[in-house]
């Protein structure tokens, strides 16, 4: 079973991808500006905007802006998973900022937010991912992601 779906311990990024291949990286980069996208559209709602932005929310809200730089840190994925996961909780009205990719690449606690046929779909996108690079054939990720999740 894939350690994601299994509910194990946080994995670090080197144990789920090697973005020193092009295939990878290519992945992560597309994860990043997800990321980035889902940082731009925060700083610009409540409480973050307001004047009144109280210490913990501008502390969270450094600490979701620092994520995309900490990319190649052993900590990357569990860091991620946490400050998502604080996102619903703690502001549940940006959750549908949270594109569904994010929830299912940083993993871990992040993966009680997704039913397990949408799990499914994504742990088979990441098998045809992998078996791709194994048989060193040119992958794109956003084709076949359209393809398994139902948007062709």
């Amino acid at each position: 079973m894939n350690n994601k779906a299994s509910g194990a311990a946080p994995m670090s990024t080197e144990s789920l991808y090697d973005p020193s291949t092009e295939q990878d990286a290519l992945y992560q980069q597309y994860h990043l500006r997800l990321t980035g996208d889902l940082i731009l559209q925060i700083q610009q709602q409540p409480p973050f905007i307001l004047d009144t932005c109280e210490e913990t929310d501008l502390t969270f809200l450094a600490r979701l802006e620092a994520l995309p730089g900490k990319a190649s840190d052993g900590d990357f994925q569990f860091e991620g998973q946490q400050l998502l996961c604080r996102i619903i909780t703690a502001y549940p009205h940006l959750t549908p900022l949270i594109h569904r990719d994010l929830l299912w690449f940083f993993g871990g606690d992040c993966l009680h937010y997704m039913p397990d046929e949408e799990i499914a779909r994504y742990q088979l996108l990441d098998e045809r991912r992998a078996e791709a690079q194994a048989a060193g054939r040119a992958f794109s990720y956003s084709d076949e992601r359209a393809k398994i999740l139902g948007f062709h």
